[in-house]
């Protein structure tokens, strides 16, 4: 049985949740330790020994909030920056004036910056310099409006050290996710190729087969060896680029392609890029052969819409001008400053004149549909035909200046 492959998320932020959670335990230690040696020269000793026992049942209580970023809820964090916040303005009322403005420590001391830390971990930079402003002002509350040096260093670099964090989490989170998303194509890749192999294996060999005994039988065995052999080819086309999704997939008799209508989703509309291949590959039949880049061939979405159309214009042509015999072949090739996609099939070709006469009497195929489309890309569309000898349209679309 083949193995399946497996991605294993990792979780870049999860070691900063677990020494946030050393790091509030230890500080309320510390801070009941500084209280413990200089207790005796507080004004009010009673108001920090209640402070202080609070701030050590809240923290040995909520050491599970402070896990994970999913139980460090916004509630929690809220209520985590009012106990620093109180025990800061408690100061003024336990210690006195004096030993306030030489700038003698806060009832939570280096606490303090654990609940602004956690804001930074759980929401970035933002939620980081909102946090450490709240504990900045009530320092300077607590002072008088008249810091100390030290207070004032104190509280930047808390301020800037959270804001530093958040913003390290941030980035951190989002090469997560992009490492968590190549894993998944690297590993869909992967079971796209065992799959591929064992389709070839096995279903491809037997629509072959079919297709070359229904020919040789002939009769309705010929008509569904030739349905076999438009199967073959498709399927062939899917497991080899694994660019269309089955959800999008009709029938189109007149060319031997799965795909007669297709729609692409793109998150965003009109945003962004889209690999044109996408849009082509579907058009690949018994009748249509496809040849792309092994890479991506990406175009504004737009103008990797507008092409398609026009090539899906040139394929009508080629369904409705050539007989139910001809073939088509599409090329699309990537220069860098420049996508070109060639059509050609190997029908009777146009008759000299013809489309002069065709534009005359109204029908706008080759002029709107395919160069309109072209030019209002900044692009140029190109026919040859040589009567008897088929008709090759060649679709140049510009990097960069189409005005779409």
């Amino acid at each position: 049985m083949a193995k399946r492959e497996r991605v294993v998320r990792m979780s870049v932020e999860q070691p900063l949740w677990r020494a946030l959670t050393g790091y509030r335990l230890l500080t309320m230690v510390y801070a009941v330790l500084l209280f413990g040696s200089t207790y005796k020269k507080f004004d009010r000793p009673g108001i920090a020994v209640g402070y202080l026992a609070v701030l050590a049942v809240w923290t040995l209580a909520t050491h599970r909030k402070v896990a994970n970023a999913a139980s460090c809820t916004k509630r929690f964090l809220g209520a985590d920056l009012t106990v620093a916040i109180v025990g800061i303005l408690l100061t003024s009322l336990a210690d006195t004036h004096e030993r306030i403005a030489a700038g003698g420590p806060t009832l939570p001391s280096i606490w303090t910056a654990g609940s602004v830390l956690a804001f930074a971990i759980k929401g970035g930079w933002r939620w980081a310099g909102f946090a450490s402003t709240f504990v900045a002002v009530a320092n300077i509350v607590v002072h008088g409006g008249d810091p100390t040096r030290d207070t004032l260093h104190n509280v930047l670099l808390v301020w800037v050290a959270s804001i530093a964090i958040g913003y390290v989490v941030e980035v951190a989170r989002a090469s997560e996710a992009t490492l968590a998303r190549a894993l998944e194509i690297e590993a869909a890749t992967r079971e796209r190729e065992r799959l591929a192999r064992d389709i070839h294996d096995g279903v491809l060999q037997v629509l072959a087969m079919v297709q070359r005994r229904g020919t040789e039988l002939g009769g309705e065995a010929a008509e569904l060896g030739r349905m076999a052999g438009e199967q073959e080819v498709a399927l062939r086309t899917l497991v080899s680029s694994g660019l269309v999704h089955t959800s999008r997939v009709s029938r189109d008799e007149s060319l031997g392609a799965l795909v007669h209508a297709y729609e692409v989703e793109e998150p965003g509309g009109d945003e962004g890029e889209l690999d044109l291949r996408t849009l082509l590959a579907p058009h690949a039949g018994s009748k249509v052969s496809f040849a792309e880049p092994g890479t991506p061939v990406p175009l504004p979405v737009p103008a990797a819409k507008e092409l398609a159309a026009a090539v899906w214009a040139a394929l009508d042509n080629v369904r409705k001008h050539a007989g139910e015999g001809a073939r088509a072949w599409i090329l699309v090739e990537d220069w860098g400053d420049e996508v070109i996609v060639t059509v050609r099939d190997d029908g009777p070709g146009i008759p000299a004149g013809r489309l002069d006469q065709a534009e005359g009497e109204g029908r706008m195929g080759v002029a709107l549909s395919i160069r309109g489309r072209l030019r209002d890309l900044g692009g140029t569309a190109e026919l040859v035909s040589v009567p008897g000898q088929g008709t090759e349209v060649e679709l140049k679309v510009p990097r960069g200046r189409t005005t779409q």
